[in-house]
């Protein structure tokens, strides 16, 4: 379906649901094409691809909201009766006067520069070059180590879009195209089977890391051999910048409209207050050029804007949208991020190693839990005892426990290395005081 018939059918399923009872409504067309190669014992063990289309229709009917999906989009009579009968099914919900489109001003008005967030070559590449990345991957480690269990590569690909339509005047469309390779490998320690990992993802299939990928996972792997627990107690903790997005996150979920008005946040009534140390400055930048998380609209339609969400550690934004932005009567920011970008430092991974006397590094979570009312958590963690400035051993099995405004509060350092891969752009992150509990 070109993009002249998505707009086309969209505003016909938008007008026929305006003519038969539905005072606003809004349509969304979200197409994805995706393939993944998954190579185990030098076998293509999974080669898929997935054509999807897909319609959502948002409706307002006299004070009554009700959303709608299909992906039967071409017989016209078919999709009127589907419209017309969820019309009819949403007068019988109860009245919610906070449901609405966005006020017009609001919109994005189709005036910004290209984002280059999608590989125009995307449809260019044949399966033999997907398959050839997983394979060389797996190759980088076939023989290299007596102890190595299992090994899995994988090549994965995605070209996504979105077209949408509302009744009070937005049109607007947008496409993104992703690619990665990654490796797994178990090792063999005693009765323990430690496993590594390791991936590399990219807008631009000819930016992507193809070599070095099964080497780095195996690496990781036998860095783990000898895991033990150690004494329980509380020391600096170093979060490696693939792993600070866990830490971020309970942070980010209490700046949600839904989690603030649901009394459901530890970060309510916040906004102009210390939530973090001086070093804590996050901004939302949805107009990074190449960025994973670029975009000029949410999914309501809203313009995105630049925005300072924390600036040295005091709180200035929340994530509201429209539905709750009238709830809590505030102006809606739109309730969802773009690419998060944390204020960086000056020094390396190993620097920050080197710099500390005791402490953890963390190299992977293993479950757990956080409260989002209150801030307390509890997560599995693995990773490396630092002593004087070395990785003196790997550790395992031993948990953290804390609450995130602390946690914030004893941020103490961030490194250098912020992965540009990804839409939250996060450096490794370095927190004193840290309760650990081992043995």
């Amino acid at each position: 379906m070109t993009r002249e018939e998505k707009y086309s059918i969209a505003r016909w399923a938008m007008e026929h649901a305006l003519g038969n009872g539905a005072q606003q409504a809004r349509v969304t067309i979200s197409t994805s094409n995706a393939s993944q190669v998954e190579v185990r014992e030098q076998k293509i063990d999974k080669l898929e691809a997935a054509n999807q289309l897909n319609m959502q229709i948002n409706l307002f009917v006299d004070n009554r909201y009700t959303n709608i999906s299909t992906n039967r989009m071409n017989d016209k009579e078919e999709l009127a009766r589907f419209i017309s009968e969820a019309i009819a099914g949403a007068k019988h919900l109860a009245p919610d006067t906070f449901r609405g489109l966005p006020e017009p001003e609001l919109y994005y008005k189709g005036d910004g520069e290209d984002l280059r967030t999608v590989d125009n070559a995307f449809s260019a590449l044949k399966p033999q070059q997907k398959i050839d990345h997983a394979t060389s991957a797996e190759k980088e480690l076939l023989g290299k180590d007596d102890r190595i269990v299992s090994v899995t590569t994988s090549y994965n690909d995605r070209l996504s879009g979105t077209l949408m339509v509302a009744s009070n005047g937005f049109e607007g469309d947008r496409e993104s195209s992703y690619f990665s390779l990654s490796a797994s490998v178990s090792v063999k320690d005693g009765d323990a089977r430690p496993r590594g990992s390791w991936n590399e993802s990219s807008i631009d299939h000819n930016d992507l890391v193809t070599e070095g990928i099964g080497t780095q996972a195996l690496k990781r792997a036998l860095d783990k051999l000898g895991q033990q627990k150690i004494k329980s107690g509380t020391m600096p903790m170093i979060v490696e910048n693939r792993l600070s997005g866990r830490i971020l996150q309970p942070l980010i979920g209490a700046l949600n409209g839904a989690a603030i008005q649901q009394k459901n946040s530890f970060l309510i009534n916040m906004v102009g207050e210390q939530i973090g140390s001086g070093l804590m400055s996050i901004t939302d930048d949805p107009f990074i050029i190449g960025g994973r998380g670029s975009r000029h609209f949410d999914s309501e339609g809203l313009a995105t804007r630049k925005r300072n969400i924390v600036k040295d550690g005091v709180l200035n934004n929340y994530y509201i949208d429209t539905y709750y932005g009238k709830k809590l009567e505030t102006e809606p920011t739109s309730g969802e991020t773009t690419n998060l970008v944390f204020q960086p430092g000056t020094l390396v991974l190993e620097e920050l190693i080197a710099s500390m006397e005791r402490g953890i590094l963390v190299t992977g979570f293993n479950g757990g839990n956080s409260n989002g009312s209150t801030g307390d958590f509890s997560y599995g963690i693995e990773g490396f005892l630092v002593e004087n400035g070395k990785l003196a051993m790997p550790v395992a099995e031993m948990n953290i426990t804390g609450n995130f405004k602390e946690v914030w509060n004893n941020l103490v350092a961030a490194g250098n290395d912020v992965r540009l891969d990804s839409s939250w752009r996060l450096p490794s992150l370095v927190f004193d005081n840290i309760s650990f509990s081992g043995i």
